[in-house]
């Protein structure tokens, strides 16, 4: 959500302004108010805020649901005429900003439950945008891990590393319930771990537990013994049916790429799922 913000950002006439942060889920409620909106101290010291700080440009509020309603309700005032006052302060601090927020959760949801004030959705909600989950967009993770292998190449003077065939399999097919974020911790480690040797090559074999099963389960899946107990023909028939499930959702069920990948003609693929009663 926060890379998509950024893209937002650069390709808006408020590139050469700031872009700040804000995760509402990471922030105590008695900080987040200083956060924002900054504070003055008794004694003329002054702290600037989140707000104040993004003059010019953009202030990106992540989980948005999870801030305090008081604050929600200062948020709104902002969103309406641009201004705020600083905690301690009683001057009013005019700002020009944009503002845009996210939430992984169901904001229909937060709304109902009262963790969101229904006047700031509704102020907020401009232009909504669904961010698919990164299992939805699975053709997206080579290009993914390349920028992050090169980000922290820059960053650390590390080599960029090659990747097996085999890992980057597993990692296409692996789900990421944590998003760009898990992908971008499991390729910083891969880096770390390897760094001893600038030559090395990423195999499926040096992937954590949590990612390195290469065929993730199927609401049927048939494992290990079970697969063993079968006769040949229902065997195959199964592990085909897997295999073939696993690579449609490796490339988010692109029959064409999912065909030229495996080393079927496409019309053979379609034959052989009906075949299966796999849905393409």
């Amino acid at each position: 959500k926060e890379l998509a913000a950024r893209c937002i950002h650069e390709a808006s006439s408020r590139a050469g302004g700031p872009f700040v942060v804000i995760n509402s889920a990471t922030i105590t409620p008695e900080n987040m108010e200083i956060e924002l909106f900054g504070r003055e101290g008794a004694d003329g010291e002054r702290k600037i805020g989140a707000l104040e700080e993004a003059h010019g440009g953009t202030l990106f509020l992540d989980e948005i649901a999870d801030m305090p309603k008081d604050t929600q309700a200062k948020i709104l005032r902002v969103l309406v005429d641009q201004t705020f006052q600083r905690v301690g302060g009683s001057n009013k601090v005019h700002v020009d900003v944009r503002i845009i927020s996210s939430s992984a959760r169901d904001l229909a949801s937060a709304i109902e439950e009262g963790a969101l004030r229904e006047d700031l959705f509704h102020r907020l909600a401009v232009v909504p945008i669904r961010i698919p989950s990164l299992a939805e967009r699975r053709e997206d993770i080579p290009a993914l891990i390349n920028y992050f292998m090169e980000n922290m190449s820059l960053a650390s003077g590390m080599p960029r590393r090659r990747i097996s065939e085999d890992a980057l399999a597993v990692l296409q097919l692996h789900d990421w319930p944590g998003n760009i974020r898990q992908l971008k911790n499991n390729v910083e480690r891969l880096m770390i771990l390897t760094s001893g040797d600038p030559g090395a090559t990423i195999t499926a074999e040096m992937l954590p537990p949590d990612v390195g099963e290469l065929v993730p389960a199927t609401p049927a899946g048939v494992r290990g013994e079970k697969l063993m107990s079968l006769p040949l023909r229902e065997a195959r028939e199964v592990f085909e049916r897997e295999y073939l499930v696993a690579q449609l959702n490796r490339f988010s069920g692109n029959i064409s790429r999912t065909a030229e990948f495996i080393g079927m003609e496409r019309s053979a693929l379609h034959r052989k799922l009906k075949s299966l009663s796999v849905e393409s």
